[in-house]
């Protein structure tokens, strides 16, 4: 299984950016999808994430900015993202849990760099 991210950039703030993720592989089913971010010198830290049925939960920093959104039937997860800030300049990973025939397991994306400046 492998997850492929894209969308990230340079934007200035105010901007928005749309982060894409797709899940691949022997993917039998693919419950919670997710993204994270970690900035410079400090932890990764959960951005927002998203059930299969569509139940959505956010870090409050991005509350009214972010979308988390998903494509069930392409295994694709997408963070839409406005008003972008400087402190959201971070790598932003994309994050599944994959549960295949006989198994479950937890998989990251590659990771993508967004970066607010003017």
């Amino acid at each position: 299984v492998q997850l492929q991210a894209c969308g990230g950039g340079l934007v200035q703030p105010g901007g928005s950016l749309r982060l894409s993720c797709a899940a691949s592989g022997s993917i039998f089913a693919i419950n919670i999808m997710g993204w994270y971010r970690q900035a410079p010198g400090q932890q990764r830290e959960l951005v927002a994430r998203i059930t299969t049925g569509g139940s959505t939960n956010y870090e409050d920093s991005v509350k009214g900015r972010f979308t988390i959104s998903r494509d069930n039937a392409k295994n694709t997860v997408y963070l839409q993202m406005a008003n972008l800030k400087p402190e959201d300049t971070a790598v932003y990973y994309c994050n599944a849990n994959v549960i295949g025939r006989n198994w479950a397991n937890v998989y990251w994306g590659q990771g993508t760099l967004v970066t607010v400046s003017s």
